[in-house]
């Protein structure tokens, strides 16, 4: 994935409205006018939103007669999720390193407590 990829799908999540449209379209294809009746917002706002996810790869946008589907597309979720997984990993090591060391702290100072209470 390159990174302006990653950039474009992370900026069309990062709004609230880009994700709800994505949620509704996890249930399944639907029309530019049903997506856009939750919103108090005009239809060329809902547009510009929909543009948005369609570049970033996230929706596909059809045409047939009067209908206006829009599809999720949901492999570049996937890609997403793939290089935020590199991170949790390393976060997760860091914590279990944290862990042993709180423990190995805790461990030396219960010692010391016990030492110095004998020392009396």
């Amino acid at each position: 994935m390159t990174p302006d990829r990653l950039d474009h799908i992370f900026s069309a999540l990062a709004d609230p409205t880009r994700r709800a449209i994505l949620a509704r379209l996890a249930l399944g294809t639907t029309s530019v006018s049903e997506l856009a009746e939750p919103f108090q917002m005009s239809g060329p706002a809902v547009t510009k939103h929909l543009k948005v996810l369609e570049r970033a790869g996230l929706i596909i946008r059809g045409r047939e007669a009067q209908f206006r589907p829009c599809t999720l597309d949901a492999a570049p979720l996937k890609e997403a999720t793939d290089w935020l997984e590199r991170y949790r990993r390393f976060w997760e090591e860091s914590f279990d390193r944290l862990e042993e060391y709180l423990q190995e702290v805790q461990t030396n100072g219960e010692k010391d407590v016990r030492g110095s209470s004998r020392d009396k």
